[in-house]
């Protein structure tokens, strides 16, 4: 790690340029089906910022169930699902379970982790190793 990345949290030392990573490209494991039938799979999610977290809390539909912050909150910060943009919370409920449950964890790893990488081990030989679940690293999804 460089000196000018020990002193800025913000500096990534995995990137070539020592640049903050703001975007993460992402493949969804199922895809979203748009209302004419078109199956949507890669996307990108931006960093969240205090106010993404904030604002989402005063929606009446939060404060009616809570469950739906979630919605709100990816409908801010995934900007783009195949050719869909803006991703509106009528695209996030349209998800399937898992496509969400993709989101939730991808959102968690980049917006308090910092990392979009997860470490995981073979079912076969119990091998360990990391994969970057935004796919966008070799091998990716």
């Amino acid at each position: 790690m460089t000196l000018a990345a020990a002193a800025d949290p913000g500096v990534r030392p995995g990137r070539p340029d020592g640049a903050l990573r703001t975007e993460y490209p992402f493949v969804l494991p199922r895809g979203y089906v748009d209302d004419a039938g078109v199956l949507h799979r890669d996307g990108v999610m931006r960093l969240a910022t205090a106010r993404d977290e904030i604002l989402p809390q005063r929606d009446p539909r939060v404060r009616e169930n809570e469950a739906y912050l979630t919605v709100l909150l990816l409908s801010r910060v995934v900007t783009r699902i195949g050719s869909v943009s803006p991703v509106t919370t009528g695209t996030i409920e349209g998800l399937f379970a898992s496509d969400l449950a993709f989101l939730q964890d991808l959102y968690r790893r980049v917006n308090a982790e910092g990392s979009s990488r997860a470490e995981v081990a073979c079912p076969s030989c119990g091998h360990a190793f990391a994969v970057d679940l935004a796919g966008d690293a070799l091998g990716g999804l």
